[in-house]
């Protein structure tokens, strides 16, 4: 016990006993300790506004009232008892166990003594052992818990003898008086002794006398004997038959060895961590977070003084954090390698010889952490559901640590699209196979759990799936969390809500669906993107996620110079998790030839039928691809000037299992911007594509009969295309979409491609075909007066451009919204916005949407995305486009969608 703490009791007990305000001389006298240092004592304790002061002459002080001190709540503050600090520390289970028997074994338990290298933990294992006691109902409630330190009185044994077993008046010099000993204290209850090696000889038969008898003679008395019920628990760091006599040590049956630090588990050492970073989140009132390499720190370097010293340092980085924090008016606590001492630094070396263990405990990609004392202990065990590691905790850590680099929005989201996907892998991954319901009643809400079941049969029907066990027990623990969130106000963020929208469509009807249960069942309002994750348990695939490597698309990184490439796949590498994206670094005094062959060999050896992306950046590598189709057949795709985001997201695609046109497309998008194609747009080419099984005969022959009949449009351009490959011919065809405009493909065999018009070779030979032709033709060339016409009409703006950017706004806003309008309403589209934006840049008044408020409320969806649709457009021509218009806007395409 702490001399602070030490006194504080002596205040509370003669404050009791005198029912008035007691001096620091007279507690300085009952514990035979110089006033002034009591005076210093009792100083802090009202700082710490625990106690008060009485003014007069001498000074005297009492307790406040009302005032629970934070050591007077220990069985608050430590929330472990052995069961659960079990589970926590894999290597503590024999002790756990051998403590267990120490206090159950009738009639009275066990004595126990306790060992272990300095820090182990050993005062706080023999707590824990006390709370065990009371929780079992081997003693009561207010039973007393007493901790003494024998090394305080090293130097004076007589002393210490007497501050355990009381002294007699007269005992030795200065004894004036009858003192009570701890043992008295500790009645009914635990009397720990640490460093008992420290109790001389003398004190130690005086010890067993009591073990033996249950009695024991107070120094300096040798009539009168106290009885006294006490469970002693002992501890020394030294060895027992070095310094205890065997008489004493044969008479403490259990003795409990705790290992050291450096034998515990990664995962053990983890858990330490966390629990006392939560203590000093507790002492500031705030969360408290670190950053990934001074964790890693934390959690590798030499720590020869064991769970002791790693508290040490622990606070002195929480401190030196808080003072950034506090001097440089920062946002938050963040531990950095700037806070951590410098011989905790040196744990990051270590790193590759316990990177796996690291990456399972902690994950691959997450930044930052955060400790909260107010957050509960995990919900599973350690093993399956790590604290912190869930979606919006990890979404908000990596968004406000990137805000604080002082990161560009878009930046941002660039990088938080590598995560997002990674950690819903993970989590559901992480979850138990089995499971029974009575198990999850434990930590989530029945009316959760029996919604769960209702929305998960629904959705199945709607989409003809069925879902396992885990994605049930993940989508229950998960609405727990999310409807807690919603209800408490806190901010939900998808960084990935476009792409689930986009990319799931079904998927998010239904999870918008499903909220209006949810929404009526626990009245909230679920937000867009909490919409968003419930899209992704619907859509979610156990199978698909955990696709093996050989079945995935391989990742070709080819760049000039010396390291380009394997910095750019490194970075990749690194931040999904994996080692998935393969690099080649070409010297410049290297010849194109010679990587060339290096690359064509390695593409034969990874092809496994799923395609390979090739990423370069220039010149001549944009050829190899094409190059090693023709010579081997393998399908590749080619991407050039790339950057280190699109290797990114070609390597976290690849891994999730995506196909290769997926992933090309994605990068693309990544690549290129929808700014920067409204930015440069130029009209795009207008083809007809002639398809045939070779590409040479009847292709060729309806290439011919087309021309001839089409021969006024000087616009349109006829290209000849082979379909052997059914994946090759679409490879080809987005190719082409890039740069032209794909007014049809004809074919000798039918193939349909989506918002591509199809004609037969039939038709084109009977002349039918030749007429839709015309007609799609002459609609491309009435635009192209249109945009004429308009530049008359127009003030600020150019009827042509504007005509070629609204084409690709439309395109856009269908492609989110799934819908699909007719070519006049297209054209009825442009003409409005055209005109409006003229007006808009004119600075004159918009229209009015009668019952804005209620459309807005059912077509908030559609509306969201349609604004974010036409940002790039807004910018470009620097108007701000209101939410009337957008209003307009969004009805004509719902209204005249021809899926409905």
């Amino acid at each position: 016990m702490k001399k602070k703490e030490e006194v504080y009791e002596v205040l509370v007990m003669m404050e009791k006993e005198f029912k008035r305000g007691i001096s620091a001389k007279e507690i300085g006298k009952k514990l035979c300790i110089d006033r002034s240092n009591i005076s210093r004592y009792l100083n802090t304790l009202y700082k710490e506004g625990v106690v008060e002061k009485i003014k007069g002459r001498p000074v005297l002080y009492k307790t406040k009232k009302n005032i629970v001190r934070r050591e007077e709540r220990k069985d608050e503050k430590i929330e472990h008892t052995l069961e659960k600090l079990v589970e926590d520390n894999e290597s503590l289970h024999i002790p756990i166990q051998q403590a267990k028997a120490a206090i159950l074994y009738p009639p009275k338990g066990l004595h126990t003594l306790i060992l272990g290298e300095t820090g182990v933990g050993k005062s706080m294992f023999a707590e824990m052992m006390y709370l065990f006691s009371k929780k079992s109902g081997v003693i009561s409630e207010g039973s007393p818990f007493i901790r003494f330190n024998c090394a305080d009185y090293t130097d004076n044994p007589q002393l210490l003898i007497g501050q355990i077993f009381g002294v007699k008046k007269g005992a030795y010099t200065g004894a004036d008086k009858d003192k009570e000993g701890l043992m008295k204290k500790a009645h009914g209850g635990i009397l720990f002794l640490d460093e008992i090696h420290r109790l001389s000889h003398q004190g130690q038969e005086m010890l067993f006398l009591y073990i033996d008898k249950g009695y024991y003679r107070p120094l300096g008395e040798t009539e009168k004997v106290v009885n006294v019920d006490v469970h002693i628990i002992a501890a020394t760091t030294e060895k027992p038959e070095s310094y205890l006599l065997k008489t004493f040590t044969r008479r403490i049956p259990m003795t409990i060895t705790l290992p050291p630090l450096r034998e515990r588990s990664i995962n053990e050492r983890y858990n330490i961590i966390k629990f006392f970073i939560k203590e000093e989140s507790k002492r500031v009132g705030n969360s408290i977070y670190i950053n990934r390499n001074s964790l890693i720190s934390l959690l590798l370097y030499n720590c020869p003084n064991n769970i002791g010293q790693l508290q040490s340092d622990i606070q002195l980085s929480c401190a030196k954090a808080f003072l950034a924090y506090k001097s440089n008016r920062q946002e938050y606590i963040l531990i950095t390698q700037l806070d951590i001492p410098s011989h905790v630094k040196k744990g990051l070396m270590s790193i590759k010889h316990y990177r796996k263990d690291i990456d399972k405990i902690i994950g691959s990609n997450q930044e930052v952490f955060k400790f909260y004392y107010k957050e509960k202990s995990n919900l599973l065990r350690k093993d399956n559901y790590k604290d912190g590691e869930y979606f919006y905790d990890l979404i908000e850590q990596k968004l406000e640590s990137l805000k604080s680099s002082g990161m560009e929005e878009n930046q941002i989201n660039d990088i938080l699209n590598v995560d997002i996907e990674n950690y819903f892998r993970k989590y559901i991954n992480n979850l138990p196979n089995r499971f029974r319901k009575d198990e999850i009643v434990k930590v989530v809400d029945e009316k959760i759990i029996d919604l769960v079941e209702k929305l998960l049969k629904y959705a199945g029907d709607k989409l003809n799936k069925e879902y396992d066990e885990k994605i049930y027990f993940g989508l229950a623990l998960h609405l727990q969390r999310s409807i807690q969130r919603i209800k408490n106000g806190d901010k939900i963020y998808h960084p990935k809500l476009n792409f689930i929208r986009v990319n799931y469509t079904n998927e998010f009807f239904i999870a918008m669906e499903i909220t209006k249960e949810i929404d009526k069942i626990f009245n909230i309002e679920t937000p867009l993107d909490e919409i968003g994750y419930l899209a992704m348990f619907l859509s979610s695939n156990p199978y698909r996620i955990d696709s093996k490597t050989d079945e995935r698309v391989n990742v070709i990184v080819v760049m000039h110079g010396d390291s380009t490439a394997t910095s750019m796949t490194n970075v990749a590498n690194n931040l999904v998790g994996t080692t998935h994206a393969i690099s080649f670094d070409m010297p410049l005094s290297m010849k194109t030839e010679t990587m060339y062959e290096i690359v064509k060999k390695k593409v034969v050896e990874l092809d496994n039928n799923k395609g390979i992306l090739l990423l370069v950046d220039m010149g001549s590598l944009t050829n190899f691809g094409n190059m090693i189709y023709e010579e081997t057949g393998k399908v590749v795709k080619t991407i050039d000037m790339v950057s280190t985001a699109t290797v990114i997201e070609a390597c976290r695609k690849s891994i999730l299992g995506r196909e290769l046109n997926e992933i090309y497309k994605s990068c693309i998008d990544i690549k290129t911007s929808t700014y920067e194609e409204i930015k440069n747009t130029k009209a795009k080419e207008n083809i007809i594509i002639s398809a045939c099984f070779t590409g040479e005969g009847a292709s060729e022959k309806l290439k011919e009969i087309i021309k001839k009949e089409i021969s006024s449009s000087k616009n349109v351009k006829i290209i000849t295309l082979d379909i052997l490959s059914r994946r090759e011919f679409i490879n080809k065809i987005n190719n082409y979409k890039k740069d032209n405009r794909i007014l049809a493909i004809v074919g000798t065999v039918e193939i349909h491609i989506e918002d591509i018009p199809f004609i037969s070779a039939v038709d084109i030979l009977v002349g039918s075909g030749i007429e839709v032709l015309k007609d799609i033709i002459n609609r491309e060339g009435r635009l192209e007066e249109i945009g004429n016409s308009l530049t008359e009409h127009l003030s600020l703006i150019d009827g042509m451009e504007i005509i070629n950017k609204l084409r690709i706004v439309i395109d856009n806003i269908e492609e989110k919204l799934k819908v699909k309008v007719k070519d006049e309403v297209k054209l009825g589209i442009i003409l409005h916005m055209s005109f409006l934006i003229d007006k808009l840049k004119k600075g004159e008044e918009t229209s009015i949407f009668k019952n804005l408020q209620e459309f807005s409320s059912q077509y908030n969806r559609e509306l969201s995305l349609i604004k974010e649709t036409i940002k790039d457009l807004e910018d470009y021509y620097k108007v701000s486009i209101k939410n009337n218009e957008l209003a307009y806007l969004c009805k004509m395409f719902i209204e005249n969608n021809l899926n409905n």
